[in-house]
């Protein structure tokens, strides 16, 4: 049977899926593969804003940027500016994701048993989830003011000097890392609290008659019954952190100075903020943000397939 035979045989066969999927496949090609595309086209060029097609009033400049190969991408990874900031990515991402799994297991942990208030506790740690992050980004902003902030008022009534929340690298890094993980604790919470209930009773109830203590039956019942939902929660989060625009740029904007930036945010300033603004640059950026995490991806799923957790 040739090739042309077995799409027509499959099409004819599951025309109704292709025909609900076809929608779906066209935006995602539009919103996400084009500009990928795009993206990746002008990270081999000498792109910038002095030299791509533009229009000024009734006067039409056609593009005059270059193909240049491999230059950003030799440029990008020589510089130690990336490095930089690839560190403290890095850091920044395994802190807030590690911190938010902890926390949100030991919620789910507290809320997977019986006790009163149970659903109302429930919805007030869903809350944050709820909330748009650029409100809750802003909102922390203000806590986080030095001079009139709730958490400097309150430290004054104990006769604690203001802390520079945001005037510190250091505090700084700490304060983008707890909004994070405010922000980032009931997704966990949701996705454990979904695992544990999925674990058969029975097993508890065996392990505890033949005498096993709490600690025995987390580590022999609990962590081997939330390994697949662990796997796939924290590849979530480390992306989703790892790409965490809103958090930092909202916040800090990368600052003071630069102690906060992180790769994605160093993309855009690139080509949405630095005069001239640098698109080629800006692009070779993204591309390598790209490969970093899907080569993260890659191997978290080769280590889960190898303990058995194909997914």
């Amino acid at each position: 049977m040739t090739l042309a035979q077995r799409v027509r045989r499959t099409f004819g066969t599951h025309w109704y899926a292709w025909t609900m999927v076809a929608p779906v496949v066209l935006v995602i090609g539009v919103i996400i593969g084009y500009p990928l595309v795009r993206g990746l086209f002008l990270s081999f060029t000498d792109a910038n804003e002095a030299n791509v097609e533009r229009t000024i009033g009734v006067n039409h400049i056609p593009a005059t940027y270059e193909f240049t190969g491999l230059d950003n991408y030799r440029a990008v990874l020589s510089d130690g500016l990336f490095w930089d900031r690839l560190g403290w990515t890095v850091l920044w991402t395994v802190s807030c994701v590690a911190a938010t799994f902890l926390i949100g297991l030991a919620l789910a942990n507290l809320l997977n048993r019986t006790l009163r208030g149970r659903t109302f506790y429930r919805l007030a740690l869903i809350l944050p989830w709820a909330i748009p992050a650029f409100i809750s980004v802003f909102t922390w902003r203000m806590l986080y003011n030095e001079k009139n902030g709730i958490l400097n008022k309150l430290l004054s009534g104990g006769g604690i000097d203001a802390v520079p929340w945001l005037n510190d690298p250091t505090w700084a890094k700490l304060s983008v890392i707890a909004v994070n993980v405010w922000l980032g604790v009931p997704f966990m919470l949701v996705a454990l609290l979904g695992g544990l209930q999925s674990i058969p009773g029975e097993l508890y109830e065996a392990a505890e008659m033949d005498g096993a203590g709490p600690w025995q039956r987390f580590r022999n019942i609990t962590v081997p019954g939330l390994r697949a939902v662990s796997g796939t929660v924290i590849l979530l989060s480390t992306i989703w952190t790892f790409n965490m625009f809103p958090v930092i740029f909202l916040l800090t904007r990368g600052g003071p100075g630069d102690a906060t930036e992180i790769l994605v945010t160093y993309a855009y300033r690139l080509s949405f903020v630095d005069s001239p603004r640098d698109f080629s640059r800006s692009a070779a950026w993204g591309v390598l943000i790209l490969v970093l995490l899907s080569l993260v991806a890659a191997g978290y799923r080769r280590s889960l397939r190898k303990q058995g957790e194909v997914w």
